[in-house]
């Protein structure tokens, strides 16, 4: 691709991100990779059935819905999303409960990086103690109820640009109960990304909003860009939703993966490049111009997409093509595929170290995460006598892969991941 711009867009595509996870799978089943194999058919079968058993264990007797944050927000069967409804008031219209659920699930997922082993949440009001996603989703809720990310006490209800500009760590780590002995990993990375999206939101005032920006500007751009309320028949493409949360915030991402002028030049004075967010360098795949040797992910834009679906299909919009969103790679659907056998570590010894997000051993592990959860899906459909409409790979993935990959880590390594990642807080 001649144009950075082009590659840019290419690259923030799912159909990037497949395409990349797809030739590195193939290259490491040709046993052209220095860092993995990939086990034979039975192995991935074998995982199969144990993303079955998760899902009959979990969702036996209901439907499957969506993987989400708003599976966290349930957690300990408390149905915090009523309770936002209840605080927002018997007032507030479709449209502006969906603005607050999109603010709401936008600074979530952005909190929710890997907590720590260490790190838990007490919450008062069910006398229930959090950990993990789990954890960071209620602490999150509650300070968003709290009005922390709002900078109009009389409209506490509501991330905006000022609010999230002047959020500082002592108040987000008093929020999150943070303590000596109850430390969070990535606490000021965390922060970094908040107020970085409050500075996305506030230079962008076209997409979130002429007087207020917030998150749930998003709503509007893509179904009521007058403001009027959601017209009765409002569908969206969830990849639609995908490409304006990538162009409207790669911005906020602190990865300093920037897309420059020229394929092999060094930024000049002053310029930065097009930034790509969660998109890493391996030399084991191709590509034209520009796009040689990238391989994109997007893990929490997508993260976030899936958290959306629920808030627009809620206002009444019909949200189609779920399927075009990828798996994500991550430490439990990776995991899983790592414990399983499916992907299979050239040494031991590679398990035991830590890496940096940016190492290609990270990259392509999290490359063939992605191509092979695609593999994963009809094998667990089969088994459950499913298709692809009734279970869709949102529904795989909550049943599900990552389900069974955390299950996997308790039995194994009490609950931790099989590898070691030096995290910052704003990719896992």
């Amino acid at each position: 691709m001649r144009q950075p711009e082009a590659a840019a867009a290419w690259l923030r595509t799912t159909t990037a991100v497949r395409e990349r996870a797809a030739e590195l799978l193939a290259r490491a089943r040709r046993g052209d990779s220095g860092f993995f194999t990939i086990g034979d058919g039975s192995t991935l079968d074998d995982a199969a059935r144990e993303v079955v058993q998760a899902t009959q264990a979990r969702y036996a007797w209901r439907p499957i819905p969506y993987h989400s944050r708003w599976r966290h927000f349930e957690a300990g069967g408390v149905d915090r999303s009523a309770e936002l409804d209840r605080l927002l008031g018997d007032h507030a219209t479709p449209r502006m409960r969906a603005q607050a659920r999109i603010d709401l699930a936008v600074v979530s997922v952005l909190l929710d990086a890997g907590a720590g082993a260490d790190w838990a949440y007490h919450e008062s009001a069910s006398d229930q103690r959090f950990s993990r996603s789990e954890g960071l989703a209620v602490a999150s809720f509650h300070a968003f109820t709290a009005g922390l990310f709002s900078s109009d006490p009389d409209h506490p209800l509501q991330a905006d640009a000022a609010g999230l500009r002047g959020l500082v760590a002592d108040r987000l780590a008093q929020a999150f109960q943070v303590r000596a002995d109850n430390p969070l990993v990535g606490l000021d990375g965390r922060v970094t990304l908040l107020r970085r999206l409050g500075e996305v939101l506030a230079e962008q005032p076209q997409v979130f909003g002429t007087e207020v920006q917030r998150p749930g500007g998003l709503f509007d751009m893509l179904i009521a860009p007058e403001g009027v309320e959601v017209p009765p028949t409002a569908t969206v493409q969830v990849h639609d939703i995908l490409t304006l949360l990538l162009e409207s915030l790669s911005a906020i991402w602190p990865t300093g993966n920037y897309l420059h002028r020229e394929p092999t030049a060094l930024p000049g004075p002053g310029e930065s490049g097009l930034a790509l967010g969660d998109c890493w360098q391996h030399s084991g795949v191709g590509g034209d111009g520009h796009t040689k040797g990238w391989v994109p992910f997007h893990k929490l834009s997508q993260w976030l997409t899936y958290s959306l679906i629920e808030p627009f299909e809620w206002a009444g919009v019909k949200v189609e093509g779920l399927d075009a969103l990828t798996g994500l790679p991550e430490y439990r659907n990776g995991g899983l595929l790592l414990d399983a056998g499916v992907i299979v570590p050239r040494d031991a010894a590679l398990l035991a170290r830590s890496w940096q997000v940016a190492d290609e051993f990270i990259v392509e592990w999290r490359a063939l995460t992605v191509a092979l959860l695609d593999e994963l899906a009809p094998l667990v459909r089969k088994h459950l006598g499913r298709d692809a409409d009734a279970m869709p790979l949102a529904c795989v993935l909550e049943g599900g892969t990552w389900a069974a990959g955390r299950a996997t880590a308790e039995r194994l390594r009490g609950g931790l991941p099989p590898l070691r990642i030096d995290s910052d807080g704003t990719v896992f």
